[in-house]
């Protein structure tokens, strides 16, 4: 997939019609918080698509974007990013950038976001994405999912946009007292999503959520 960054970026009248078609679409799905559905309204999503796409960019489903990897259906960014609860100024480690939609959608929300991509094709893709200039509390980094960024931890809350076989402990440990963690766990072609409020520094509470179907996340770095 190459996005053509040296295109235009137009969002005219009919794009912003058909993106106000998405948000009540994902409204009527479930979808409450209107600072989410806000931020869905507000982000160009046609823009983080090959202009192939850009006719469709706005149908509720998933798109290739490359390396084996997708843009999320938009409801399923919306209900991660309502599971989390974004305040005002929290810091926030999202696993998998991808095309930089969710990162975005966190920006919008006002989050402090430190973003992990493995695949580097993606991660020089996104470098070049005039768009996310927009945001300039997100930050962008090439490396390992699993092993989080301790170095800028501990974080109000972790995102992660890949289904894991198992919670990473290491995430764990990087989240603050208090903190919460979205991620879709299970090895089959279904995961269900969990959201884990950290209580102490040993004990979680877990909630179990809806069931989604996620790219598998993968240990290590993609050259």
């Amino acid at each position: 997939m190459n996005r053509e960054y040296q295109r235009d970026y137009i969002d005219d009248y009919k794009q912003k019609g058909l993106r106000k078609q998405l948000v009540d679409s994902i409204r009527q799905k479930g979808i409450t918080a209107e600072n989410v559905l806000q931020a869905i309204n507000n982000i160009p999503r046609h823009f983080f698509l090959d202009t192939a796409f850009e006719s469709i960019a706005y149908e509720d489903r998933a798109f290739p974007i490359g390396e084996g990897q997708t843009i999320s259906q938009p409801y399923t960014v919306a209900y991660q990013s309502q599971l989390l609860d974004i305040k005002p100024f929290e810091k926030v480690l999202e696993i998998g950038t991808g095309s930089a939609y969710q990162s975005c959608v966190l920006g919008e929300l006002k989050a402090n976001v430190y973003t992990i991509e493995r695949q580097k094709k993606l991660f020089d893709l996104v470098k070049k994405f005039p768009f996310k200039a927009r945001y300039p509390t997100l930050r962008f980094f090439y490396g390992d999912g699993y092993e989080g960024l301790p170095t800028y931890g501990p974080f109000d809350k972790i995102l992660v946009t890949a289904a894991a076989p198992e919670i990473p402990e290491k995430l764990l440990q990087q989240l603050k007292t208090g903190g919460k963690m979205v991620i879709p766990v299970g090895e089959k072609e279904v995961q269900r999503m969990l959201r884990l409020t950290k209580i102490s520094a040993t004990e979680f509470d877990q909630e179990i959520f809806a069931d989604f179907s996620f790219v598998p996340m993968l240990a290590g770095k993609n050259f």
